[in-house]
């Protein structure tokens, strides 16, 4: 029977942490406020009443044991996930409780399937990383689009980004995961990621209204190539990103995003199209949306609450299109998304070069 508990928030004072706080509140659950700072945890319960700040660190596994104490699930919003996701996960599972993160970092969410996988199956929990909008999200559009297929040759995930103003986390965790992978690339082909040096080439990807036709970095490699095939039978995953916001990112002074809206949204807006073919059929589903950290919130809540009700498919380490009925978790996010078909996609192909 589902019960209304604690939901702990590891990082909870960073950026899409309070976006996650301020949804577990909205859903009328009751979030713990974890995380190293204690002045900046304390500062944030100061805004939300009647919630508890428990500090912990992820260099000290019984602080983590204390603060989970009690907690129906944890989520997970601190990165860099390289350093923080393994101890959390560490400490879940200790705990029997089900873990959610917001990791975008590949090599984090490889080292989450590789190393707790065969614990958190053994335990009959779940561990769900990558529970964002970058793995998340293209995870669930392509497992909705795929439909009835076992099978697919090749997925394509468009990010139409507006702009992109990275939080100091992203940029944190962008330094990790090039550090681990020696500067160079990733793509996923043949079944397996494999590491280039090359560089990434400039397309141009018919995006769908509200967006239009934008120029795109080939091969700006996600999360989704750890997620998608994670579950699905697709051997090559390929990723997108509009050169703005590539540029955005990449800009020597970044600046981070500024709220526009009582939400503490910023202006940005996206879309996510993801096209998924089969010998010469193919299946296109997009969403819209504002604001890709606000955005995340919404995604882990969900994928908590369908947890601690039950609505789930299996246990282990799994990705969202695994662990949930991707249709139904996209209806479910309406407030937050617009989930459509494209019309155009038997009238031209989804890449053209630039």
């Amino acid at each position: 029977m589902a019960t209304v508990g604690n939901i702990a928030v590891y990082g909870a004072y960073g950026h899409t942490g309070r976006f996650v706080v301020a949804e577990l509140r909205r859903r009328g659950l009751v979030p713990l406020l974890l995380g190293r700072d204690r002045d900046r945890l304390l500062a944030l319960a100061q805004d939300h009443p009647h919630t508890e700040a428990r500090p912990a660190s992820v260099d000290d596994p019984a602080s983590l044991d204390r603060a989970l104490d009690g907690a129906h699930a944890v989520i997970n919003a601190a990165g860099p996930f390289a350093l923080t996701a393994g101890p959390v996960v560490e400490a879940a599972l200790r705990a029997g409780i089900p873990y959610v993160d917001v990791a975008a970092e590949i090599e984090a969410n490889l080292d989450t399937f590789a190393h707790h996988a065969e614990r958190a199956r053994a335990a009959g929990t779940l561990v769900v990383p990558a529970m964002a909008f970058f793995g998340g999200l293209g995870d669930l559009l392509a497992t909705a689009a795929m439909g009835d297929w076992t099978a697919a040759d090749e997925v394509h995930v468009a990010y139409g980004l507006t702009s992109w103003h990275p939080t100091g986390g992203t940029l944190a965790s962008g330094a990790v995961s090039t550090r681990r992978r020696g500067g160079r690339r990733l793509r996923f082909t043949g079944g397996r990621l494999r590491h280039h040096d090359d560089a990434p080439p400039t397309l141009e990807w018919p995006f769908p209204a509200p967006l239009g036709p934008r120029p795109v970095l080939g091969e700006f490699t996600m999360a989704d190539v750890v997620t998608i095939p994670s579950h699905l039978a697709v051997p090559e995953v390929r990723t997108y990103m509009t050169t703005q916001a590539a540029a955005d990112l990449g800009s020597p002074e970044p600046t981070a995003p500024t709220a526009v809206d009582e939400r503490g949204r910023s202006a940005q807006t996206f879309v996510v199209d993801v096209v998924v073919r089969s010998g010469g059929t193919e299946r296109r589903l997009a969403a819209s949306g504002q604001d890709i950290y606000a955005v995340s919130a919404p995604l882990a809540v969900e994928a908590v609450d369908r947890i601690r009700t039950g609505r789930t498919r299996t246990t282990g380490v799994v990705s969202a299109g695994a662990a949930f009925d991707a249709v139904d978790f996209l209806d479910a996010l309406s407030a937050h998304l617009t989930v459509y078909r494209p019309a155009d996609v038997r009238s031209r192909s989804p890449i053209s070069t630039g």
